[in-house]
């Protein structure tokens, strides 16, 4: 947030205040990375053990051959000890700002998600930038999409009911999966899950956020420094891909079904309520929740109501595109 704006403490959900003001912020720059990502990677160790909390879920290791001789893509899978016959599919991305972050943070969510709906998740562990800029992070989650296709019979999957998420610089991959998939026309994307996702780079340069985001958790110089990171140049030039920003796709027409969340207070606010308006706009059926209270990562914090509200309304809009798109039963 500028220095010179008003503070937006008074309009945090006050169940997380305390905890989201005690999250040190980021401060990203080229000398600081290497020890953000650390503090990180302690903070997620952490968490508490999804395999305690979802038994029920298998998580194995894999590796995904890459686009034109890129390097292998290590994916954590994810699928119920019970399945369905033919389960539904989820191509999931962790968040970071596109320079943070593992497929391992997510291990909760993705055990949860697979436990809930009944579906596979891959879990994607992306390259991050700025040692892989653009499009070399959407070359892994595309390398992905065409590897769970591919191997649709193998894994048991149901490859007409593909979905992409993610959080935050995720749900901006996930985003621009669908853009891509869309394009190429060979590996079709039913569903995209955009948590707080990172869409418009113009938000870090010549997009003007409304005074009240961006204080907490990720603020406008981290947004600087991911998109300048992710790109490979500074932010906001007039002929970006919508392959990297997606906000900047020129036409939405067949983009799949969407759930978008994001908080009141997230930097990225205002760049997701425009994408999801013009997606309703061009008939593609859209869930939007803005979430008062919530800066960037509100999730973070467990056992509240926001988070819980958070995760029942994401899980409940994928399980019911996933059983809308079932297959009769013969």
């Amino acid at each position: 947030m500028n220095s010179a704006s008003p503070s937006s403490r008074h309009l945090l959900d006050p169940e997380i205040a305390p905890a989201i003001e005690a999250f040190p912020l980021f401060e990203l720059s080229p000398q600081t990375i290497a020890a953000v990502r650390e503090r990180l990677r302690t903070r997620m160790a952490a968490a508490p053990d999804g395999a305690q909390l979802f038994p029920t879920i298998i998580r194995t290791e894999r590796h995904v051959l890459g686009l034109d001789g890129e390097p292998a893509v290590r994916v954590l899978y994810y699928e119920p000890q019970e399945r369905t016959k033919r389960p539904p599919a989820l191509v999931w991305h962790h968040g970071g700002g596109y320079v943070m972050g593992t497929a391992d943070d997510d291990d909760l969510t993705c055990r949860r998600i697979a436990a809930e709906t009944g579906a596979i998740v891959v879990s994607v562990d992306y390259r991050l930038a700025p040692e892989t800029a653009a499009p070399g992070p959407l070359n892994d989650s595309y390398a992905v999409l065409k590897w769970l296709h591919s191997n649709a019979d193998e894994l048991g999957a149901d490859p007409t009911r593909i979905a992409v998420g993610g959080q935050s610089a995720g749900g901006g991959l996930a985003a621009a999966l669908a853009i891509r998939a869309r394009d190429e026309g060979e590996f079709p994307v039913s569903f995209q899950l955009l948590i707080y996702p990172m869409l418009d780079d113009r938000t870090a340069s010549t997009a003007a956020p409304h005074a009240h985001t961006g204080e907490f958790v990720w603020t406008a110089s981290d947004n600087v420094y991911g998109w300048t990171s992710y790109l490979g140049h500074q932010p906001g030039g007039d002929n970006e891909s919508a392959y990297a920003a997606p906000a900047r796709v020129e036409d939405v027409t067949g983009l799949p079904h969407a759930f978008i969340c994001v908080g009141a207070l997230d930097l990225f606010a205002g760049e997701d309520i425009a994408y999801a308006k013009r997606l309703l706009e061009n008939g593609i059926p859209t869930e939007l929740h803005v979430h008062p209270g919530g800066p960037h990562g509100y999730n973070m914090v467990p056992e509240t109501r926001l988070t819980v509200a958070h995760a029942r309304d994401f899980i409940d809009a994928l399980d019911r595109h996933y059983r809308a798109t079932a297959p009769a039963a013969v």
